[in-house]
């Protein structure tokens, strides 16, 4: 479980590292709050930062629900693997937007395929009768 835990507070730095993105690029290219639109990098850091959140919001339960029906180790290295999918497709999309495919892909996968398992996981508990 520790595994898991750690894993989970890298998901949430992630985050934390595109939130501070977005905030510099939004001093560095003077775009004041609470304007979400102003110079094209600023603009970009700020979708990175909300497709992050979004994508978070169903990726860390997930991560864990297939902790606790399957495997805090096979949960652990969906986390992860989500991170490097957000780092990349952070990194991508800032510097050329049509670029951010693989990033964004892998870390849907690892998010969503965490939580497919996890459910099929469940059900087949309920369906064997454990």
């Amino acid at each position: 479980m520790n595994a898991l835990i750690i894993a989970s507070g890298l998901m949430l730095l992630v985050y934390l590292w595109t939130g501070i993105a977005c905030g510099r690029a939004r001093v560095v290219h003077s775009v004041a709050a609470p304007a979400v639109t102003g110079h094209p990098i600023f603009e970009r850091a700020y979708r990175v930062q909300m497709n992050t959140l979004e994508q978070l919001a169903f990726a860390l339960p997930a991560v864990w629900l297939l902790g606790w029906t399957l495997s805090y180790t096979w949960a652990a290295a969906a986390a992860v693997v989500w991170c490097i999918g957000r780092v990349w497709y952070a990194l991508a999309y800032v510097a050329d937007p049509t670029k951010r495919g693989p990033g964004f892909l892998i870390s849907f996968v690892a998010g969503a395929g965490a939580l497919v398992v996890a459910i099929g996981a469940a059900v087949t508990r309920i369906v064997s009768g454990g």
